[in-house]
C-alpha cells in the first residue's frame, strides 16, 4: 500500500512539473489545447450596394453632395493703425509712419454650386464681394483657383468659373414651380469650416419678402439647418434637384434658429444665364419710389379699395416722370397684369428689357389713366468695395 502511494504521489509531482514548465515557458501550447467557441455570424457578400433604408435620403444627398463646392476668399488688409500716430507731439519727435502698418491677408470661407459640366459655380455674392482671390475645394479634395465672371448684389448672386481641364460633376435643377411648403428638403454646404454637411427640414414657407437683405427678395424659408459657411451652398429637394442657394439665416447668436432663406432656382437660373451670356443682370426701371398702399392711406386718398402700389415719388428726369406719372398716383396693372403690392410692380418692371414700351394704369383720384411709359436700364447698385 505504501509502494502504491509513492508512486501516485510521484506521478503526480512529475505533471505539476510539467505543467509549470509548459505554462512558463511555451503557454500557448496550453491555450490552443482548448477548443475555441465558434460564433455564426451572417456578413453581406464583398462589394455588394447597401440597400437605402426606408425614409433615407441618402441618394438624394450622394447625387447632389459632389456638385456642392467649398469656396474660399482673401483679400489683403493692413494692421490697424496705433492711435499714437495721430498725436502732432508724437510724430514731431518721431516722424510720420509711411503707411498704415504691415499687410495682412483675411481670408473668409462659404459654399458654392457647380452649375454646369464646363465649370460654372454659383455662389452669394456676399462671400467673394470683397475678395483678391479665390479658391474652390471640390468634394474629392481637387482644389482650383476660380475667375469672378459677374455678380448681382440685388439678389446676392455670383457667377464664378472653374478651369478644371475636365468635366466636373454638375447639379441637377428642378422644375421653377414644383416645391410647396411642407416638402422636405437638404441643406449642403460647409457651415463653420467642418466639412461638408448635410442637413434636412422641410419648406416652411414660400415668397418671403421685407426681409430687408436685398432689392429683389422672393425667399424660400426653411427649418433645415443653415449656419455661417453655408452661405452659397445648394438646397435641394427629395430628388436631389437644386430647389434654391442657401443665403441667410434669422438668428440673434450666430447659429441656426431653424430659419434659414434660399434665393428660389427660378431667379437662380435668370441670373446665371444673364451673367454667362454678358457678364451682369440688365433689369428694368422706370425712377418711382413705391409703397404699399394700406386702408388709411387709401380712405386718405378718397379710394374706396387699397387695390394697387402706391406711387410716393417720382425721380426728375425719369422715364416714369416724361410718361407723365405722379406721386400719389396708385398703379393697379402694368400692361394688363394686376399689380398686388410694390414687391410684385418691382418685379415686373424689372424683367421688361430696357428700351421697351408698357402701359402702366393709374388711378388718379377719381380717374383711371393709362400711361405709355418707355422703361429704361436699372442702375447699377453703388459698389461696397
Amino acid at each position: 500500500m505504501r509502494r502504491l502511494w509513492l508512486i501516485f504521489a510521484q506521478a503526480v509531482t512529475v505533471s505539476v512539473a510539467v505543467l509549470f514548465v509548459l505554462n512558463t515557458l511555451k503557454p500557448e501550447w496550453l491555450r490552443n489545447a482548448t477548443p475555441a467557441a465558434v460564433v455564426a455570424i451572417l456578413e453581406a457578400p464583398a462589394g455588394g450596394e447597401r440597400a437605402a433604408a426606408a425614409g433615407s435620403y441618402a441618394p438624394a444627398a450622394q447625387q447632389s453632395m459632389p456638385a456642392v463646392v467649398h469656396v474660399f476668399t482673401t483679400k489683403a488688409g493692413r494692421s490697424q493703425r496705433h492711435p499714437l500716430f495721430d498725436d502732432p507731439l508724437f510724430r514731431h519727435f518721431f516722424g510720420e509712419r509711411p503707411d498704415n502698418g504691415p499687410s495682412q491677408r483675411e481670408s473668409g470661407l462659404g459654399s458654392g454650386v457647380i452649375v454646369s459640366p464646363d465649370g460654372y459655380v454659383l455662389t452669394n455674392n456676399h462671400v467673394i464681394e470683397t475678395a483678391d482671390e479665390i479658391e474652390v475645394a471640390l468634394n474629392d479634395g481637387r482644389k482650383f483657383p476660380a475667375q469672378l465672371i459677374g455678380r448681382d448684389p440685388e439678389t446676392d448672386l455670383a457667377v464664378l468659373r472653374l478651369e478644371a481641364g475636365d468635366t466636373l460633376p454638375a447639379i441637377t435643377f428642378s422644375a421653377s414651380e414644383s416645391l410647396s411648403v411642407g416638402d422636405v428638403v437638404l441643406a449642403i454646404g460647409n457651415p463653420f469650416g467642418v466639412g461638408q454637411t448635410v442637413t434636412m427640414g422641410i419648406v416652411s414657407a414660400l415668397g418671403r419678402s421685407q426681409l430687408g437683405i436685398n432689392t429683389f427678395e422672393n425667399y424660400i424659408q426653411t427649418d433645415a439647418a443653415i449656419n455661417p459657411g453655408n452661405s452659397g451652398g445648394a438646397l435641394v429637394d427629395s430628388a436631389g434637384h437644386l430647389v434654391g442657394i442657401n443665403t441667410a439665416i434669422y438668428s440673434r447668436s450666430g447659429g441656426s434658429l431653424g430659419i434659414g432663406f434660399a434665393i428660389p432656382v427660378s431667379i437662380a437660373r435668370d441670373v446665371l444665364e444673364q451673367i454667362v451670356a454678358r457678364g451682369e443682370v440688365v433689369r428694368g426701371w422706370v425712377g418711382v419710389e413705391i409703397q404699399d398702399l394700406t386702408p388709411e392711406l387709401a380712405e386718405s386718398f378718397g379710394y374706396a379699395d387699397a387695390r394697387g402700389a402706391l406711387i410716393a415719388g417720382v425721380l426728375r428726369g425719369s422715364p416714369a416722370e416724361r410718361a407723365g406719372v405722379r406721386p400719389g398716383d396708385v398703379l393697379i396693372a402694368l400692361d394688363g397684369k394686376v399689380v398686388r403690392d410694390p414687391r410684385a410692380m418691382l418685379d415686373m418692371v424689372a424683367a421688361v428689357p430696357p428700351g421697351q414700351e408698357v402701359v402702366f394704369r393709374v388711378r388718379r383720384g377719381a380717374q383711371e389713366l393709362e400711361l405709355k411709359v418707355a422703361v429704361g436700364r436699372r442702375p447699377p447698385p453703388v459698389a461696397t468695395r
